[in-house]
């Protein structure tokens, strides 16, 4: 593959940033409204992100998704190569800055594991492989915390943000869908991914 992981992060990220901030907020409108490709249970679970730099804000989403019974929760870092924890939140909540400069809910807030975790990236393909930043966070909590349960995959986007093809190593955990501002993409098929224009 000519393009290293590095590269296509960048050449992504670039795409997402220069996005205008009214492009941003229709986007983020725009998957609120559509909410989640299937059934939300009762009762769960379901983690989002801070949206750092110019990621897609899950917060529209997550408010609707409130509104329909879930109980929401946001990524606490704790150590690089360690999984990240969990906490509940309400979008009313005041976080508190963690060791990232990322805001997070506070130290006493309870502890969960979630149901459904809504993550960032920089890039993604129809495969459903992802490129975030480098550091390993997602993949390692992926995996750790799928050893207990199973855990609903979603990656959230633009859809400028789609690449050709993610170098994904063994390592990397696919996800189970991509909402992007136009698309759903859903992976769980061992098919190639389908869209569903909408």
């Amino acid at each position: 593959m000519s393009n290293s992981k590095a590269e296509l992060r960048a050449k992504a990220l670039a795409k997402r940033d220069a996005l205008s901030e009214k492009k941003r907020a229709t986007a983020a409108a725009k998957l609120a409204k559509r909410g989640l490709p299937f059934t939300l249970l009762p009762g769960s679970i379901v983690s989002g992100y801070s949206p750092i730099r110019s990621e897609i804000d899950p917060m529209p989403l997550l408010t609707k998704l409130a509104e329909e019974g879930a109980r929401l929760a946001l990524p606490c870092v704790t150590a690089r190569g360690q999984s990240l924890i969990f906490r509940l939140f309400h979008p009313n909540d005041r976080l508190m800055l963690g060791p990232l400069g990322i805001p997070e809910p506070s130290p006493a807030a309870a502890e969960v594991i979630p149901d459904i975790m809504l993550t960032p990236l920089a890039a993604f393909d129809r495969l459903g492989h992802r490129i975030g930043y480098g550091a390993g966070h997602y993949d390692f909590t992926f995996a750790h915390l799928r050893k207990a349960k199973h855990i609903v995959g979603i990656g959230l986007a633009f859809a400028a943000q789609e690449i050709e093809a993610v170098p994904a190593l063994s390592h990397d955990v696919a996800l189970d869908y991509v909402l992007t501002e136009s698309d759903v993409f859903d992976f769980r098929s061992s098919e190639v991914a389908n869209s569903l224009r909408g």
